[in-house]
């Protein structure tokens, strides 16, 4: 498969940590778990920073999802309930993604997902970045669809593990091997965030959902209601909300350290493998817990 070449020049002011307000769109597979809900809170409720175009429901298929497919429409619903709690109309706004994972990267996934996605980078003039914390599979499908919008998009992926991890496997990345493979291969402007040691920072608890959470209007009270329903014992017991990281990235970049590293080659065994003559792509290495939880606790105080 062949992908359009960036050159390192612009590979590497693609990757700078943006400034300023940004367009964006998030793909999100919404009901595979609870983390999912605050990032799209967190999102909406950033209209300074982020101009979000759009919201994608992504496939999974685990304890809470018959299949694949089950599992994005489920995600579709969960949007619309959020937005329904935050007065946000999903006309044009939401759209519906893949319904299997990725079988080869000759049959992309077409979806209205895909199509919006494509539209859109192909005719903003800025860079539109892909904040995706789900399976990558919408994005991959997108790429494989219209290779050219590899020049127009950056993408924040939460996914996988750190490279000195034993292995790569996440849920994320492991729900679509093909994907994720192919998101390091294709040479893509990528911000990766790994999950044990990094996004894994970003931990809460009930006291402090209940503090700052529950009682801030419709959306407070049913993030507060699906967090403590989560787990049966509360007692010493916290949550990681793995996918706010990935929004906060681009509502203040100093909130997730990150370096330049070369793009790993993710094999079929889910292992990680290097070579320092691949191209450019951004890791993050550690999360700043608290400021993000703060930005998000008092959005949720305007509500």
């Amino acid at each position: 498969m062949e992908f359009p070449k960036i050159s390192t020049i612009t590979l590497l002011d693609q990757l700078t940590p943006p400034t300023g307000k940004v367009h964006m769109v998030l793909d999100t597979d919404t009901f595979n778990e609870i983390d999912d809900q605050f990032a799209v809170v967190q999102a909406i409720l950033s209209p300074d920073r982020l101009d979000l175009e759009a919201i994608y429901a992504a496939p999974f298929h685990n304890k809470n999802s018959d299949s694949a497919g089950d599992g994005m429409e489920k995600s579709y619903g969960e949007i619309l309930r959020l937005l329904e709690r935050l007065n946000v109309s999903p006309e044009g706004f939401v759209f519906k993604g893949a319904t299997q994972f990725l079988s080869g990267w000759q049959q992309p996934e077409a979806s209205p997902a895909t199509d919006h996605l494509i539209d859109l980078a192909l005719k903003t003039d800025e860079v539109l970045y892909v904040v995706a914390v789900g399976a990558i599979t919408n994005v991959a499908s997108a790429i494989l669809l219209e290779p050219q919008i590899i020049e127009k998009i950056v993408v924040i992926w939460l996914g996988g593990q750190p490279p000195h991890h034993r292995n790569s496997r996440e849920f994320n990345l492991g729900q679509d091997i093909l994907s994720s493979q192919l998101i390091f291969d294709c040479g893509v402007p990528l911000v990766q965030i790994p999950c044990q040691g990094v996004a894994s920072h970003l931990q809460t608890t009930v006291a402090e959902v209940e503090r700052y959470v529950e009682g801030k209007g419709d959306i407070g009270d049913y993030l507060a209601q699906i967090f403590k329903a989560y787990h049966a014992d509360h007692f010493g017991w916290s949550k990681v909300i793995w996918d706010i990281s990935a929004v906060a990235y681009l509502i203040n970049p100093s909130w997730i350290e990150t370096e330049l590293v070369h793009s790993p080659i993710l094999t079929d065994q889910i292992t990680w493998s290097f070579d320092n003559n691949r191209h450019f792509m951004r890791l993050a290495t550690y999360v700043h817990r608290d400021p993000i939880f703060r930005d998000l606790f008092r959005k949720l105080d305007t509500v």
